[in-house]
């Protein structure tokens, strides 16, 4: 899986951000999902427990509506990723493509 975004748009009002894949997919990821799959060390509990892809756990922990998921910006890295910074200030977690593809919530990706 090599695909890259070819739109992202954050719906502050519905707490979504949305990603189309050059493939055509389209994921849909609730601003909870992305910052409990934050990609950073300090949310990891350390460099030895990073990844390249998300725990599967991610996708049943329920994060409630408060500073820490209220999405503020979100600024790309070079051309591989973004970092989301969010209300409570994190901004530490960088979203590369490839990460972000596996995160994709829907029922099509989560039966692979």
């Amino acid at each position: 899986m090599n695909e890259k975004p070819t739109g992202i748009t954050a719906n502050k009002s519905k707490r979504e951000f949305t990603v189309t894949w050059d493939s055509g997919h389209v994921s849909v990821y609730p601003f909870g999902l992305l910052r409990a799959a934050c990609p950073c060390a300090s949310c990891r509990g350390g460099h030895e427990n990073m990844k390249s892809e998300p725990d599967e756990e991610m996708f049943t922990r329920v994060m409630e509506d408060n500073a820490s998921t209220r999405l503020t910006n979100v600024v790309a890295v070079g051309s591989y990723a973004l970092t989301i910074v969010w209300e409570d200030g994190h901004d530490y977690g960088i979203y590369n493509w490839y990460y972000l593809r596996k995160l994709c919530p829907c029922k099509e990706c989560r039966s692979k």
